[in-house]
């Protein structure tokens, strides 16, 4: 599994005119499933999502987790996030899982991180989402569960 974390002071998801879901303080998840992922890719993220610490202490230091500061998560699918330009200009995404597997996992990692105590929103998997957050900081870190990154 892939992830984009962006620490946020809110995000929404739409899909067309309605809005899925929203969120206040807390972080914005872009999350992909590899075709070689499993549950315990799920868990591991998880787990790696609930104490990564990015937020700050009293003294301004990134010494706080998402559970700390009481943050909420919204997670997105984007399975864009296997996308690969080696070759050319035009992406391709062999390496992403497919549609249906990919839905487990995805909801395997949410329920993970709820598991966990996050509390946690989702965007619409395989739909058409437009996204819109205010990253705080900025602060963006790319998370794998093979530690490719």
């Amino acid at each position: 599994m892939r992830a984009v974390y962006q620490r946020v002071s809110r995000a929404r998801v739409t899909v067309g005119a309605r809005e899925v879901a929203a969120t206040g303080p807390g972080a914005l998840i872009l999350l992909g499933v590899g075709r070689d992922d499993t549950r315990e890719d799920a868990e591991y993220m998880a787990e790696k999502v609930a104490g990564l610490r990015v937020f700050p202490d009293a003294e301004g230091k990134m010494n706080l987790s998402i559970l700390d500061v009481g943050g909420e998560a919204l997670v997105v699918s984007q399975f864009t996030l296997f996308g690969d330009v080696k070759k050319g200009k035009r992406p391709g995404f062999d390496m992403a899982m497919e549609p249906v597997k990919g839905r487990e996992l995805y909801e395997a990692f949410v329920e993970e991180l709820r598991r966990r105590g996050v509390p946690t929103k989702t965007g619409e998997f395989g739909a058409h989402m437009q996204v819109e957050l205010v990253n705080d900081g900025p602060v963006t870190i790319l998370i794998s569960s093979k530690k490719e990154f």
